[in-house]
């Protein structure tokens, strides 16, 4: 029998694995893929290194609070294979829920889906003292909190690289400027979050963390710096343009700037004359286009800003993947390791129980083996269909859900990253304009967020009883 269970385990939990991988990885990589920073196939090699590394590394701080932090094993004391087989309909209930949510491409939470499935074995069997309520309210405020705040970063972020890069005179000069500033705050972030895991582990000092942190930070500004000089301006699109065609281009731009402007801070009460004044230049602008080149001269500035974004962006892409594996592979390897730990003993004898490292590894391979099969389909929709993507909105959303993401993994949270990630591509879509948003689709988003917690709970129920039925 413990042979069978072992087994029905490990198979039940790399399913479950496989779809969490198919559907969250893909959220964490999607933003990346769509905005053309990187194709699927490098997206899965990142994935593969970096969401690996985040499981070992970091993965045991939420698996606790999945493990125990819902029902309190210690009630099934005299009946631990209760707590085995409500373990395992919530993996497979889980594991159901995010299939059917993958194939009709929904960016599902599969945190949502195992909490709820766990409570729902837990309602069937455990007392209601069992069930420690004031950490699902934790949970669930957590659930609230992270797609708002991911979308908050993000909404700063892209209106910054707007106001200081887009719509300034020279994007690509001042690009190259902030670029490596940007890279140095991501890889600081990136690496105290890394590093601080250690910090009681191997007694490792705080000041030496940041310390680290700040050298590789300079070293990767310093490094994107360099790189940054290697893009010119003066590239293929716009050879042929003549030295007084630059200075028309120069005083066009000008004008092209100051007028968003006017428009931005006019807007929604602009008076008529305005209006009337900036049509005027407008077509001024519109007509002079074909003698100055000057389209290609933006599109060929914009081309590089994009460029040095699409770079940045890998880095970003390693940012979310680390901390996705880090948060969200307690969502399997959480319930796993609760069962194991009772047929070794063949009892509850705790608790709390260690997260062995060979789990945190299998949930590492099992999570990737899902994108590289199955996950191009969540991708599309994160990627493509909520708002438009360029290397600079999501570099903005990469950045604001991964810090979100890292920030609950080190208070022990399981919060959802697809809200983070769909929060933060949101608070890019804010800050280009609500017309920019798939509204459609946000909708049916949250409609497939509000359900999942019944889907799986019920889901788990039924299971349950199956497995009742058939092995006890």
């Amino acid at each position: 029998m413990e042979i069978f269970l072992i087994v029905l385990t490990l198979t039940l939990g790399f399913y479950m694995l496989w779809n969490m991988g198919a559907n969250d990885v893909a959220n964490a990589v999607g933003t990346s893929v769509g905005s053309g920073a990187i194709t699927l196939k490098t997206a899965i090699l990142i994935a593969a290194i970096l969401e690996f590394t985040g499981a070992f590394t970091l993965g045991s701080n939420v698996s606790e609070t999945i493990q125990n932090g819902i029902i309190n094993p210690l009630a099934f004391q005299d009946e631990p294979t209760l707590f085995i087989f409500g373990m395992l309909a919530a993996l497979l209930s889980t594991a159901l829920w995010v299939q059917i949510a993958t194939f009709f491409r929904w960016p599902v939470s599969t945190t949502h889906a195992i909490v709820g499935a766990v409570l729902g074995f837990g309602l069937i069997v455990a007392p209601y003292s069992a069930i420690k309520w004031p950490v699902i309210g934790t949970i669930v405020i957590s659930w609230i909190i992270s797609p708002s705040l991911s979308a908050f970063i993000a909404f700063i972020i892209f209106s910054f690289i707007q106001k200081k890069i887009l719509f300034t005179y020279s994007p690509l000069l001042a690009t190259k400027k902030i670029a490596p500033i940007l890279v140095f705050i991501t890889l600081l972030i990136f690496i105290i979050s890394t590093l601080a895991n250690g910090i009681r582990r191997f007694e490792i000092s705080l000041v030496l963390v940041i310390a680290v942190a700040t050298i590789i930070g300079i070293i990767g500004g310093i490094i994107c710096h360099f790189a940054c000089k290697k893009i010119h301006l003066n590239t293929e699109i716009n050879h042929h343009i003549t030295p007084r065609q630059q200075q028309q281009i120069h005083n066009l731009n000008k004008v092209q700037k100051y007028l968003m402007h006017v428009k931005l801070a006019t807007s929604g009460e602009m008076k008529e004359e305005i209006a009337n004044i900036i049509n005027s230049v407008s077509t001024v602008i519109n007509n002079a286009r074909d003698k100055t080149k000057w389209d290609s001269h933006i599109s060929a500035d914009f081309h590089g800003v994009e460029k040095i974004f699409g770079g940045m962006q890998i880095i970003t892409a390693c940012f979310v993947a680390f901390a996705h594996g880090a948060n969200d592979v307690a969502n399997a390897v959480g319930p796993m390791s609760g069962i194991f730990h009772i047929i070794q003993n063949s009892k509850i004898t705790s608790a709390s129980v260690d997260i062995p490292p060979w789990l945190l590894a299998f949930g590492g391979i099992g999570i990737v083996i899902g994108l590289a099969t199955y996950g191009w389909r969540v991708i599309e929709t994160i990627g493509k269909k909520i708002t438009q993507l360029t290397p600079t909105r999501g570099f903005s959303a990469e950045f604001a859900a991964a810090t979100t993401i890292l920030i609950a993994s080190k208070m022990g949270l399981p919060i959802s990253t697809t809200h983070a990630i769909v929060g933060a591509v949101l608070g890019v879509g804010i800050a280009r304009g609500i017309s920019s948003i798939n509204f459609k689709l946000v909708r049916d988003i949250f409609l497939s967020w509000i359900i999942t917690i019944p889907s799986a709970l019920i889901l788990s129920m039924i299971i349950f009883y199956i497995f009742k039925l058939i092995f006890m």
